[in-house]
C-alpha cells in the first residue's frame, strides 16, 4: 500500500538547517536539498528561502506532481492549526501560521508536525522501525527530542507535543534545561551541553587537550575521548551515564521493542551506544530489559524529511485538507 502513495514535498525546518525533498510512497527522497537556516533574519525570510528550497525539489525530482505537503519542526507547536507557538530554537518565532503559509504557497494541503514525532513516524515506517508495534525514538542533537509508537499507532498526545523524552529528568536540582527544570535529560546529553560542559571545565582551569580549541563543540569532545583525554572521558562518561538512566526508565515505562537513537551526537557510534545499551540490560527491569532492543537510526540526516513525508502521505491518506 506504501508504495501506492503519491509524492509528497517535506520541508524541515531545523535551527541551523533548513532541508526539503520529495518524498515517494518508499520513503525514499528525490531533489534533496539543504540551506542554512539563518534564523535571525526571522521567519518571514527564512520561510520565503524554506519555500523556494521546496520548489527546487519539486523541479529537481520531475514528475509527477507532489499530492501535499509536510513539514517538522521543533514545538511547541499546534498540529490542527498548522501554527509554530515558541520554538526555543527558533527565537521570536511566536504563533506563526507556517501550515496556513504553506498551503497557500504551494495550492496544497498541508500538515505540520513536531520534527522529533515526525522523525519517529519516519524510522517506525521506513528505518530501523520496521516490523516492530511499540517503539521509542529519541534524537540527541542540539536539544534532545523523541517520540514514540504504541500499539502501531504514533502517539501524539492530547495537545498534539506529547513525547517530549528529552525531558525526562535524571539528575533533580542539576543543570538547568532549555525547558527552565533542573536536571533533565537534554542539560547533559545533548550536543550544546556535551560542549558546554567542556568549556566550563576548561574555564575553571581543568586540563584539557580542548582548551587549543577556542569553542570546542561535542564532535570535539567526542574526538578527544577517542584520544584519551581526561576532562573528554569525563564529560563523555556522564552523557552517556544520563541516556541510560533515561533510557531505562522509559524501558521500564514502556516495555519497548525497539528504541531508536538518532541525531547528530550518535555519530560517535559505538561509544555512545555500547555503554547505554550496557546500562539498560543492567538496571531496568529484566523482562523489559530482555525484549528492548537499542538501535541507531537507518534514516541518518534525512530523518526529518523522510518523516514529513510520511506525516503527508497519512494526510493524503485521511481525505482531509489539512492535518
Amino acid at each position: 500500500m506504501e508504495h501506492d502513495l503519491p509524492p509528497v514535498l517535506s520541508l524541515d525546518i531545523g535551527g541551523t538547517k533548513l532541508a526539503a525533498g520529495v518524498v515517494t510512497g518508499d520513503g525514499r527522497i528525490h531533489g534533496w536539498q539543504v540551506t542554512p537556516t539563518r534564523r535571525e533574519e526571522g521567519p518571514l525570510p527564512v520561510l520565503a528561502r524554506l519555500f523556494d528550497l521546496g520548489r527546487k525539489s519539486v523541479a529537481e525530482a520531475g514528475p509527477p506532481h507532489v499530492a501535499a505537503v509536510g513539514i517538522s519542526c521543533g514545538g511547541p507547536l499546534d498540529t490542527t492549526t498548522g501554527v509554530l507557538e515558541c520554538p526555543p530554537h527558533l527565537p521570536g518565532w511566536i504563533d506563526v501560521p507556517v501550515g496556513e503559509m504553506a498551503a497557500q504557497e504551494f495550492g496544497l494541503p498541508c500538515a505540520l508536525e513536531n520534527d522529533a514525532t515526525a522523525a519517529t513516524l519516519g524510522e517506525f515506517r521506513y528505518g530501523a522501525g520496521r516490523g516492530t508495534a511499540t517503539m521509542l525514538y529519541l534524537t540527541i542533537s542540539t536539544g534532545v527530542g523523541g517520540g514514540s509508537v504504541i500499539g502501531g499507532r504514533l502517539h501524539r498526545g492530547a495537545a498534539g507535543n506529547g513525547g517530549e523524552l528529552g525531558h525526562v529528568m535524571v539528575r533533580p536540582g542539576g543543570r538547568r534545561c532549555s525547558c527552565g527544570r533542573l536536571g533533565c535529560l537534554e542539560a547533559y546529553a545533548s550536543g550544546t551541553a556535551i560542549a558546554q560542559r567542556a568549556r566550563e571545565a576548561i574555564a575553571a582551569g581543568r586540563a584539557s587537550s580542548l582548551s587549543a580549541i577556542e569553542l570546542p563543540t561535542a564532535e570535539d569532545v567526542f574526538h578527544a575521548t577517542e584520544a584519551g583525554d581526561a576532562l573528554a572521558t569525563e564529560v563523555w562518561n556522564e552523557t552517556t551515564w544520563a541516556l541510560g538512566s533515561a533510557i531505562t526508565d522509559l524501558v521500564n515505562a514502556f516495555e519497548p521493542e525497539l528504541v531508536v537513537l538518532g541525531g547528530g551526537v550518535t555519530r560517535s557510534g559505538a561509544r555512545l551506544l555500547d555503554p547505554v545499551r550496557a546500562a539498560v540490560a543492567r538496571d531496568a527491569m529484566p523482562p523489559a530489559a530482555r525484549t528492548a532492543r537499542i538501535e541507531l537510526s537507518r534514516l541518518g540526516a534525512g530523518v526529518g524529511v523522510v518523516g514529513a513525508g510520511a506525516v503527508a502521505h497519512d494526510l493524503v491518506a485521511s481525505g482531509k485538507s489539512h492535518a
